[in-house]
């Protein structure tokens, strides 16, 4: 038994994030118009928490941006300096076979003129300044171990993680035991499949309709020469080298200039991980995709600068868990505001933010304050709210994007010109198409070919291994600590795992921190984890076979530091 500290705030975020942040801001935006209007003094404590060692550390996209909801936000986001990269200046569309590149018309949700292209790393270190201004407690370092229920089983915030535990799980000189973090309302921001999220899901029976199911990003940001690449410049690909029953596709994005006088580059790809090959590896394709000519082309003369991954949750509206409950509210991709089919969510995430802010506004003014715990009741609103936005009509016509290509790219792309016309519907019958979860996808025993993947691209000048990625992330953890990656049946790696699906995790990992070696010459295989390598994408939680695989989060400020991207 461990005697914690407690810390008490009104309303208690947990992740600085473009929802968190959203979130943080506008509340206090709306106090502040009611304070002077009414003449009177609500003054919530809100205090928002970080795992990153600074607010946008673990902020991973170079995207197209929907300023829509940052102009609800920020009316005069320009006026206050908000960091853009470059107006959106032109689109293309592209499909790949292995050498060449065949120009396609762009698909209208993919058609970005009027949208901005920012470094989300940046745009979120400047709402960080921002909420700090407006006197927002702003923790980074502080990661939530674990959510506080009341003795009603409600939520009532957050046990932050324990620092100084050595590898062997007993305290060191150093030890600080996490505090509970209570709030009358904790705010759930924490990114796709956050571990806070997934238990409290789990406990309260929250799941959607349909399973989440996911893709991860794989990106560097490249400076290359100047005049190489159009700021503006917006590329979507199709195609090579994905095979056609695997969801994904690459981008490149013109960004601002370089540090050294060139200009910065985003080169990105997703790769679907409900795939029936349980060996594909997100980085692998992102390898190959910088090796085609067009793409080789933009990068010519260049050099990397920084590199990061992230899962991203694609199911769609009928995917969202339920996002409200006693003392709680989820937002941003935790709870799945993502429209696979534009491409976007960063618009989405603040939306999210401000119906949840204004959910909470609501209650605070009708009763003068937050004296308990927000009921269900209460923060129901937060859904009907969500149920009459642009957010929700927005994420309804792309109910069923995704799931479209569960049936092969040719289907896929079929479907999504049909629920283009129609608005989404699935068929003139239904408006759902089910799915299962990502990794019940898999097929099992790995295909023959895969033995060879290492052979099919070397490293170079254009392509990296993981680890050298790795350090180019930035990513540090304190070494001497539990592993943040528990394998809850390690047995299963070496028996079931490995005879029926050939070890996925050594392959869906973008950041090496699984290795199937033997210890000897003779001896059988095992697993060995390098977690100091994590770059926090959550890829195993989601596509691990038998799920048990559990993300945690690591002790404060670990991972990684992203600064470009």
């Amino acid at each position: 038994m461990v005697e914690r500290d407690s810390m008490e705030f009104d309303v208690v975020i947990v992740g600085a994030g473009p929802a968190g942040l959203a979130c943080a801001i506008h509340l206090q935006n709306l106090v502040e118009a009611h304070n002077e209007k009414a003449g009177v003094s609500l003054a919530p404590e809100i205090v928002l928490l970080e795992k990153g060692k600074e607010v946008g550390a673990h902020i991973f996209s170079g995207a197209v941006m929907d300023a829509k909801a940052l102009g609800q936000l920020i009316p005069d986001w320009k006026e206050k300096g908000a960091p853009i990269e470059a107006d959106v200046s032109s689109d293309k569309s592209f499909f790949f076979t292995k050498g060449k590149a065949v120009p396609t018309p762009v698909p209208p949700p993919l058609k970005n003129h009027g949208y901005k292209i920012v470094s989300l790393n940046r745009l979120v270190r400047w709402l960080g300044d921002i909420a700090e201004q407006k006197g927002i407690s702003v923790f980074p370092g502080f990661p939530g171990n674990e959510l506080v229920f009341d003795e009603a089983g409600r939520v009532s915030g957050v046990q932050l993680q324990d620092a100084g535990v050595g590898k062997d799980g007993q305290p060191k000189g150093n030890f600080e035991a996490g505090a509970n973090v209570l709030g009358k309302v904790t705010v759930l921001c924490e990114g796709s499949r956050g571990s806070l999220t997934k238990q409290l899901v789990a406990k309260k029976g929250l799941q959607g309709k349909n399973p989440q199911v996911y893709a991860t990003g794989v990106k560097e940001v490249w400076e290359v020469p100047k005049g190489q690449v159009a700021a503006g410049l917006v590329e979507h690909n199709l195609g090579w080298p994905l095979p056609s029953h695997v969801f994904g596709g690459g981008w490149v994005y013109g960004m601002g200039p370089g540090p050294d006088g060139g200009q910065l580059v985003s080169v990105g790809y997703v790769t679907g991980l409900d795939t029936k090959d349980p060996t594909t590896d997100p980085h692998h394709y992102f390898n190959l995709y910088k090796t085609h000519p067009r793409i080789a082309g933009y990068l010519k003369g260049g050099k990397m600068l920084d590199y990061g991954a992230k899962s991203l949750p694609e199911g769609g509206i009928f995917a969202m868990p339920k996002m409200y409950g006693d003392g709680f509210l989820i937002c941003g991709d935790s709870a799945g505001f993502l429209n696979g089919m534009r491409l976007k969510g960063i618009h989405l995430a603040i939306r999210s933010g401000m119906l949840a802010a204004e959910t909470i506004f609501e209650e605070l003014v009708a009763k003068g304050g937050l004296d308990a715990t927000m009921s269900e009741a209460s923060l129901s609103a937060y859904a009907k709210k969500f149920e009459q936005d642009w957010s929700r009509a927005e994420l309804w016509k792309a109910r069923n994007f995704h799931q479209g290509f569960h049936g092969g790219r040719l289907r896929g792309i079929m479907n999504a010109a049909w629920i283009t016309i129609t608005g989404g519907k699935a068929s003139f019958f239904r408006d759902n198409l089910s799915g299962k979860a990502s990794h019940e996808h898999y097929e099992k025993r790995p295909a023959p070919h895969i033995s060879q993947r290492a052979k099919t691209v070397g490293f170079g000048e254009l392509t990296f291994d993981k680890v050298t990625d790795v350090y180019a992330s930035g990513t540090t953890h304190e070494e001497d600590q539990p592993c943040h990656l528990v394998v809850t049946e390690p047995d299963v790696c070496v028996t079931r795992c490995k005879e029926e699906y050939g070890n996925p995790c050594q392959y869906f990992c973008p950041a090496n921190v699984y290795e199937m070696v033997a210890p000897a010459e003779g001896k059988p295989t095992k697993l060995q984890l390098n977690p100091s390598n994590c770059v926090h994408c959550k890829t195993c939680d989601i596509a691990d076979p038998y799920q048990i695989i559990e993300w945690k989060t690591p002790e404060g400020g670990g991972g990684p530091s992203y600064r470009l991207l």
